[in-house]
């Protein structure tokens, strides 16, 4: 097509009429392609005289006149010949601007893409006629088709194909002949990073703009920069328009507008304040993080009142304001705050569903909920990113405020790149928190109390990747003196290596409750994980403690040696015997060390993310940890957690630690043993072996009650299992454990529905009475049943170490295992 012959979207002749309101007529602006003559089109049109271009111009919708519809105006047209006529302007405040029209004599009439492209060019022209284009100075239109300013194509996502013009072309630096109709191709010299808000316009997946052939409706427009093979940037705008396929209803063609947007390019300072938002946004994390950045960025224009919010279905969630606090934000915003509803603010509902920048000066009347905000000039932004609404921002100003063109693309170029950078953060802050979730719900929420000691764990994430690993750690009660310490480390950093973690964590956990010496527990759970479907290894440390005595037993595999602090202060690592990792070999040895703790000494486990980087050396972490030891006293455990910790704020590798500080006990509990024979007289020898201890304790209330649990605990055991049967008597202060220990792992069962003259079936519901508390539990393959019963004694009651306030457990925030 030639530019004389042919102008805009393939038609013989394009005028653009504005609109003069002091003489209330249409007067021709500017004309590309053929004579006006010669369709009987004149320069100058009386908006209330009856005309295509007064018609569509009062009306505000397009009329698509055919050679029958076109002799109704004017007589008889040429034969063949096509008209339309569409409104410009109409869609803001400032009422019809003028009016387009188009004539083709091709015979060819205007179909669905011709309609398509001319609506998204009269939307261009009449935006530029909003920013301020001055009629008949050459602004509006001038010889931009000629000169090739302008062109149009239209593109089938699915099949990846692009039509475009000669105009378009040159405008994307293409040569016709090279051009093999791709959309990799057609995209070629666009800049990398204004590549994807281009695709997000003219993505498959979006919804379409409106139904083939309908009018009025606006096109998603955006500008972005290619770059000529001489190096030269470029600024280009385009507008687009997804049509529905006819049949289906599903998005179909794609029709744009393409223009040079060189004329209302902007400065080299607002080009450097984009490129600067750009900059800062690709270093936001959350979506906390963009929305600030966005604020600070928009108070350079002068704003008084600036606020970010995302979008939620019928509300916004405010995420920044500034100035903060609601103070200097409307009343209707502080119900439901952080969260405002859109029907509060209906002025911004409707700009929110036409998904373009709106702006409104001082003398414009906006509803209560948005008049003061900005009183001398107001901006909504809606920030699009992959077809969707991510949020809006409003910019508002007190003194009166003028919106030119730079202005405006500035704000245009800034919703893009927020936009994206808001969705892009919500992905991160829905990922991270998810992780987040996920490790917390693998990881024991509170550590127990413990008699004659104190346990205090913390677990930090990675701050790169995905935030979940495979670390943990874990305190076991057994019985009432023996716990046991776990820590381990599962290889990776991913969801897969947080799932083993929780596996084998509970699977260590069942294997040590059920009474297995260290080396079994470990033994076990490397079988279970060689018999698992993974190719991840796990380290790990496991200690069983004599809470009593203060020995210890340790069992290593393939995981870091346990460092202790001495009552003096001195530091050493424990010299384990190892084993190699979980899940390597299938019937490894995992030896056992034991060693005894003095009273005062802190046990500490760790992982090898707090003391191995990439710029911190195995052998120099662990001096680090001892030296930390040995700088902090042992009374706040807390401190020496911190201490540990450091205060690094990035991480290659999840960290995990475990300190216990054992105290001991300065007056040990009391202990008495009795094997039961199964006699006919069992339960008396067991009766009269409790009264003997008893009086030799000094104990003499509660003897009755004593007396009874141990007939009801050993009838049961004597009942319902075979094999030896022990009894266990142990007095620490005021209370008196009462254990029987048999060889059967079945839990004893309390009866639901008791018949109280029945003979049997009483006997758990007496001891539940009268016992402070009971229960059960594992032991080497049977089970001992335990009550504890308060006597009163005249003794002090031992020292045991309580948890000290808010470590008992992992301390909630930052580095806790809650």
């Amino acid at each position: 097509m030639t530019a004389r012959g042919r102008a805009f979207g393939g038609v013989t002749l394009v005028a653009v009429y504005a609109l003069r309101r002091e003489t209330d007529e249409l007067r021709l602006v500017e004309t590309s392609g053929g004579s006006l003559s010669r369709y009987g089109l004149r320069f100058a049109y009386p908006v209330s005289a009856r005309s295509p271009a007064a018609d569509a111009c009062r009306t505000g919708r397009p009329l698509w006149l055919d050679a029958a519809g076109l002799a109704a105006y004017s007589g008889a047209p040429p034969a063949g010949i096509s008209l339309a006529a569409l409104p410009l302007g109409g869609n803001g405040d400032s009422g019809p601007l003028g009016c387009l029209v188009a004539v083709d004599e091709s015979g060819e009439g205007f179909g669905t893409d011709r309609r398509g492209l001319l609506e998204l060019y009269a939307r261009h022209v009449g935006e530029g006629l909003e920013a301020g284009g001055e009629p008949g100075q050459g602004s509006v239109l001038g010889h931009a088709v000629e000169e090739g300013w302008f062109g149009s194509f239209a593109m089938e996502p699915r099949g990846g194909r692009v039509e475009a013009d000669a105009q378009t072309l040159e405008l994307m630096d293409l040569p016709p002949e090279e051009f093999d109709g791709r959309v990799d191709t057609f995209l070629a010299h666009v800049v990398p990073e204004d590549r994807p808000p281009v695709m997000s316009l003219i993505a498959p997946g979006a919804e379409p703009g409106a139904a083939p052939g309908a009018a009025g409706t606006d096109g998603r427009a955006l500008e972005f920069r290619v770059r000529r093979r001489t190096g030269e940037l470029r600024w280009l705008h385009l507008r687009c328009r997804v049509l529905a396929d006819d049949v289906t209803g599903a998005p179909g063609r794609v029709l744009g507008v393409l223009g040079d947007a060189a004329r209302r390019r902007p400065s080299a300072d607002e080009v450097s304040r984009v490129q600067r938002l750009s900059a800062t946004l690709a270093t936001a994390v959350t979506v906390q993080d963009v929305s600030e950045v966005a604020v600070a960025a928009m108070r350079e224009l002068g704003a008084d009142r600036v606020a970010l919010a995302e979008s939620e279905a019928d509300r916004l969630l405010i995420t920044a304001l500034d100035p903060p606090g609601t103070g200097a934000w409307p009343e209707s915003w502080h119900a439901e705050w952080p969260h405002v509803p859109t029907r509060v603010l209906p002025a911004l509902e409707a700009v929110l569903r036409l998904g373009r920048m709106s702006v409104w000066s001082a003398d414009t009347a906006l509803d209560p909920g948005l008049a003061g905000v900005g009183p001398g000039g107001l901006a909504v932004l809606p920030l699009p990113a992959d077809g969707r609404l991510a949020g809006v921002c409003l910019i508002g100003w007190e003194e009166p405020h003028e919106f030119g063109p730079e202005e405006r693309v500035l704000l245009t170029a800034a919703t893009g790149l927020v936009g994206q950078a808001v969705m892009r953060a919500r992905a991160s802050d829905a990922q991270h928190e998810l992780a987040a979730m996920l490790q917390r719900s693998l990881l024991p929420r509170t550590l127990p109390t413990l008699p004659g000691g104190v346990a205090i764990a913390r677990y930090l994430p990675a701050t790169v990747g995905l935030g979940v690993g495979g670390d943990w750690y874990d305190v076991i009660p057994l019985t009432d003196r023996h716990v046991a310490l776990v820590i381990g480390d599962v290889q990776g950093h991913s969801a897969g290596a947080a799932t083993i973690m929780g596996q084998i964590r509970t699977a260590i956990r069942a294997y040590a409750v059920e009474g297995h010496s260290p080396d079994v527990v470990i033994s076990h759970a490397n079988r279970l994980l060689m018999g698992m479907e993974t190719d991840l290894f796990a380290t790990c440390c496991y200690v069983a403690m004599d809470m009593e005595e203060g020995d210890t037993w340790f069992v290593r595999a393939g995981h870091l040696p346990p460092v202790i602090r001495d009552p003096d202060g001195g530091t050493r690592e424990i010299q384990v015997e190892g084993g190699p990792p979980l899940g390597v070999v299938a019937d490894p040895e995992y030896p056992m060390t034991v060693i005894g703790l003095a009273p005062g000494s802190v046990l500490t486990l760790l992982t090898d993310g707090l003391v191995e980087s990439a710029s911190l050396s195995l052998e120099d972490g662990l001096r680090r940890v001892r030296d930390a030891l040995s700088a902090t006293g042992p009374a706040d455990l807390g401190r020496i957690a911190d201490a540990l910790l450091g205060e690094a704020d990035r991480r290659d590798d999840d960290v995990a630690l475990l300190l216990l500080r054992y105290d001991g006990m300065r007056i040990k509990p009391r202990r008495a043993s009795w094997t039961l024979w199964r006699l006919p007289d069992a339960v008396g020898h067991a009766r009269r072996f409790t009264a003997r201890t008893l009086r030799t304790w000094d104990v003499a209330d509660a003897v009755d009650t004593v007396l009874l649990v141990v007939s009801e605990l050993v009838t049961n055991a004597l009942t319902h299992t075979q094999g030896q049967t022990r009894l266990d008597l142990t007095l620490t202060g005021d209370r008196l454990r009462v254990a029987v220990s048999d060889s059967s792992p079945r839990t004893p069962v309390k009866s639901a529905h008791t018949d109280w003259e029945a003979t049997g079936g009483r006997g758990l519901l007496l001891v539940e009475a009268v016992s402070a508390s009971w229960g059960s539990v594992p032991l080497s393959g049977g089970k001992q049943v335990w009550s504890e019963i308060t006597v009163p004694s005249d003794e002090p009651e031992p020292a045991v170490a309580g948890p000290e306030p808010g470590v008992a457990g992992p301390e909630p925030g930052a580095g806790s295992g809650r």
